[in-house]
């Protein structure tokens, strides 16, 4: 992986930390996982007309994401009602770079060097550090894995979408804006919940959207430049963001186990830079 590229990843990484701790820290978790589906629909709307068509076959990957989406947009809701951002995040994040690495020897036809299944397992297991926390909820800590489960499904999925689309940007676009579905079901669905919010709560669910739509658009970008895999545990360098946003916004801790946990992230990721 170039240092471009890495730089791409970690900024996407950043990126979608900030977004799962806005809906953690919101009033409705429901209604503003909607508004982050809008927040990605609208845009991509918007701009339909201006960018290429994928291959008519990206357009069954596009399919499969959605409907792949809408369980993860479920269990994320429901891991965040019962554990924290620093304890959830890691979790959900942390068990999914391995399964796609698999997925991605199995599907994508891709073969991966000792170094970078050795960088792959590292970040893995920092993640993991962030997870061993005493006296979790087990239906969070089961939500968070189910999640994992389906960020590996729709990594996959997309990683092979975007290849076989012709155009990464227009899969990007086309992706988003069929979330329009989603979007329309949580609102239509919890109309009096939605007037309910305030501007600045609106607001924030939507700017969430946008985050979430650039960070996932550039991890989708860099699958183009190199293997789906290793984007793929680069990017879940986030839980180390998602750690320090849980300790100095949401007063959650321990922070030694945090720290400890970046710096072995950080090694992982300084192997699959040098893969």
């Amino acid at each position: 992986m170039t240092l471009p590229v890495l730089g791409i990843v970690l900024t996407a990484a950043l990126l979608h930390a900030l977004w799962n701790a806005l809906v953690k820290a919101s009033g409705d978790r429901t209604v503003t996982l909607g508004l982050i589906a809008l927040g990605h629909c609208v845009p991509a709307l918007l701009l339909v007309p201006f960018v290429p068509v994928p291959n008519a076959v990206a357009f069954w990957y596009i399919l499969a994401s959605t409907i792949i989406h809408w369980a993860y947009y479920y269990f994320l809701n429901v891991a965040y009602r019962f554990g924290d951002l620093s304890l959830v995040y890691p979790i959900a994040r942390g068990t999914a770079p391995v399964m796609v690495a698999f997925g991605a020897m199995i599907w994508a036809d891709e073969t991966l060097s000792w170094l970078a299944w050795s960088g792959i397992f590292a970040v893995s297991a920092g993640i993991m550090v962030l997870a061993t926390v005493k006296h979790a909820d087990k239906r969070g800590v089961g939500a968070a894995l189910i999640t994992s489960t389906i960020i590996a499904a729709y990594s996959i999925v997309d990683g092979l979408g975007i290849r076989a689309s012709g155009t990464p940007v227009g899969y990007v676009v086309w992706l988003f804006a069929a979330e329009i579905s989603v979007a329309a079901f949580v609102l239509a669905t919890r109309l009096e919940r939605f007037r309910g919010l305030d501007v600045k709560s609106r607001m924030l669910g939507l700017t969430g959207g946008a985050i979430s739509g650039v960070a996932y658009g550039l991890a989708l970008f860099a699958k183009t430049l190199a293997p789906i895999g290793i984007v793929s545990a680069v990017r879940e360098t986030s839980v180390i963001f998602a750690a320090l946003i849980g300790v100095i916004w949401m007063s959650e801790g321990p922070a030694n186990r945090r720290l400890l946990a970046a710096g072995i992230v950080a090694i992982g990721v300084m192997i699959l830079a040098l893969s």
